[in-house]
């Protein structure tokens, strides 16, 4: 009897995986946050739009799954219960919270410098090495198919728009594939209530998402054509050549880098801001960068490092998501927190000798 558990539990079954968990096993428990943990934490930062955020509650919600097995009757699948309370933890989580933000949500264009506001909740990044797609195996039994699973930054900007209701039903209906009825079950509410929340919910995506980006598409990997842009806008960066960078950008491309909430539109803007901090003679000058190619929200991606006058080493800066239209950056938000680079994977301090053109 324990050999065929054992088996039971090195396949992957869910009800014996379950059943061991429920009687104290807690390597048992432990498959069960290791089958779940990245899909739910991709859940809660969409819900939260913090990747901070989201590792706390994915702890807090296996905490909670921990201390309710003994009431879990298989009612649901086990996916569908810890999703229930991953989102009802992020619901607590955003209940009176202010939303994330980036810095065009706040002001008009502006050309002098301002200050960093650490007052203001800040949208994140998330590192796509934390990142799967959450549709189970085919194995499983409640798999579905998810059509347009994505976390781009500007899906992520819009949907921080709507009140958390409505944020979890769009996510579960739009994003995730959920039927009407399960998504009404997961949130106690009627299938009639979930439609509307829905319709609503689409209706103001629409007046936050990009022009042409109605239809988002699920994430993928980068195409050559991306891969040649971020190439050379990391090779321009680091030689700091304004001509370079400019031939790469759109016109009316839009740059962000928060926590500083001032940011430029238009490619004439963006190099003016630029130009400042890339002159050596300049007292606004920033220093030497040398450019790391990453992937951030299903999206190229360049972890920036800076080294400052009188320094002798590249320290981490900023990483900047870049969002790529044909052979042009249409959007660059660079994250100014080098506390970040951890969860990329990314060091704090760079090798002087590393150039974009070696990595």
């Amino acid at each position: 009897m324990v050999g065929g558990r054992r088996a039971a539990l090195d396949a992957g079954d869910d009800g014996a995986i379950v059943a061991a968990a429920r009687a104290g096993d807690e390597s048992a428990f432990a498959q069960i946050v290791e089958r779940h943990g990245r899909e739910l934490r991709v859940h809660c930062y969409r819900m939260l739009g913090s990747l901070e955020e989201s590792e706390d509650l994915v702890q807090e919600t296996f905490l909670r799954a921990w201390r309710s097995l003994p009431g879990f009757e298989g009612r649901s699948t086990l996916r569908a219960w810890l999703y229930r309370i991953a989102t009802n933890a992020c619901l607590d989580t955003l209940d009176g919270r202010e939303r994330r933000v980036l810095p065009h949500h706040l002001t008009a264009p502006a050309g002098d410098p301002l200050p960093p506001r650490t007052d203001i909740a800040w949208l994140q990044p998330f590192p796509d090495r934390l990142w799967e797609p959450a549709g189970p195996s085919d194995a499983q039994p409640d798999a579905v198919v998810v059509t347009r699973e994505t976390i781009e930054l500007a899906f992520l900007a819009a949907i921080q728009h709507l009140p958390p209701r409505q944020r979890a039903v769009l996510i579960l209906r739009d994003v995730l594939g959920w039927p009407a009825r399960q998504t009404a079950e997961l949130l106690e509410g009627s299938v009639a209530s979930v439609n509307s929340a829905l319709q609503r919910a689409r209706a103001t995506l629409k007046e936050h998402l990009p022009e042409r980006r109605l239809d988002w598409a699920p994430s993928a990997q980068p195409t050559e054509r991306e891969r040649a842009v971020l190439r050379g806008y990391m090779d321009a960066v680091e030689r700091a050549d304004l001509t370079a960078v400019a031939g790469l950008l759109a016109e009316e491309v839009r740059t962000t880098m928060p926590p500083y909430p001032m940011w430029f539109q238009g490619r004439t803007a963006v190099i003016g801001a630029l130009a400042a901090g890339w002159d050596a003679d300049s007292p606004a000058y920033v220093g030497r960068f040398r450019m790391v190619a990453t992937r951030a929200n299903g999206q190229p991606a360049a972890a920036a490092y800076v080294r400052a006058p009188g320094q002798d080493a590249f320290r981490a800066f900023a990483i900047s998501v870049l969002r790529i239209d044909g052979d042009r950056v249409v959007e660059a938000t660079a994250f100014h927190d080098p506390g970040l680079f951890p969860a990329f994977a990314l060091p704090g301090v760079l090798p002087t000798g590393l150039s974009a053109a070696h990595r």
